[in-house]
């Protein structure tokens, strides 16, 4: 991974503070989960692969100890293998020079020298350790088509100038996006963080759902009975 680590975080530096103590690991996987999603959007990832890129890496630091594997090394890999699992296959030459310009803004892609197939080999290797520590479990349901069914019905309920007028979608669309950062999505139902970020996107923008005071539940109770959806 050190053909691509920045100089400030080699030797395993990326776990530390501002002021040289370690740093608590929630810290150190919020990094590295940005990383994952700005180095996917620019691989030109959809928001689903991302999505399981971020869980993989979070589902297989939950099975393994954080200073004993490279996270970014781990962040790659599961880059690379979500690309498989949700067929946007990536080359790994492409993820390594994205990775690399990521570290090193400017830089010109690396030269394919020994470093450079040292680290697609260790990319390589890690994928299958990872496959192993997971079980081969690396398919996931994630929240995406929850929101998306939930805010068109909640568009059918509010008034039409109030939808147009506060982004409450693209608000929502954020925090789901944001709550990949963490654990949340091996947590909880995808169809319950769904309803949350648009719950939370509501009390943002102060936006009330009509007629919920004489309903006989609470509008998200409705969308969070565990019921797939058609």
């Amino acid at each position: 991974m050190e053909a691509v680590r920045p100089e400030s975080s080699g030797g395993g530096a990326v776990a530390l503070g501002a002021e040289g103590r370690l740093a608590p690991e929630a810290r150190v996987h919020f990094r590295v989960t940005r990383f994952i999603m700005e180095a996917g959007v620019k691989l030109g990832m959809h928001s689903i692969p991302i999505a399981t890129a971020c869980t993989i890496y979070h589902k297989f630091f939950c099975e393994a100890n954080l200073d004993a594997y490279d996270p970014y090394l781990v962040a790659m890999s599961s880059i690379y293998l979500a690309g498989k699992v949700e067929e946007q296959h990536l080359r790994t030459r492409d993820i390594i020079n994205v990775s690399n310009r990521y570290f090193n803004p400017g830089s010109e892609p690396l030269e394919l020298d020994s470093r450079f197939w040292e680290l697609r080999d260790s990319i390589v290797q890690c994928e299958l350790l990872m496959l192993r520590v997971l079980r081969f479990q690396v398919s996931f349901q994630h929240p995406h088509k929850y929101l998306l069914h939930y805010l068109l019905s909640l568009k059918n309920w509010l008034n039409r100038y109030s939808w147009q007028r506060i982004p409450i979608a693209v608000t929502a669309w954020a925090l789901l996006r944001d709550s990949y950062h963490g654990g949340l999505c091996l947590h909880f139902r995808a169809q319950h963080i769904a309803v949350a970020v648009l719950f939370l996107a509501l009390q943002v923008y102060g936006v009330e759902v009509p007629a919920e005071a004489e309903a006989e539940k609470p509008w998200w109770q409705i969308y969070t009975m565990d019921t797939e959806l058609p």
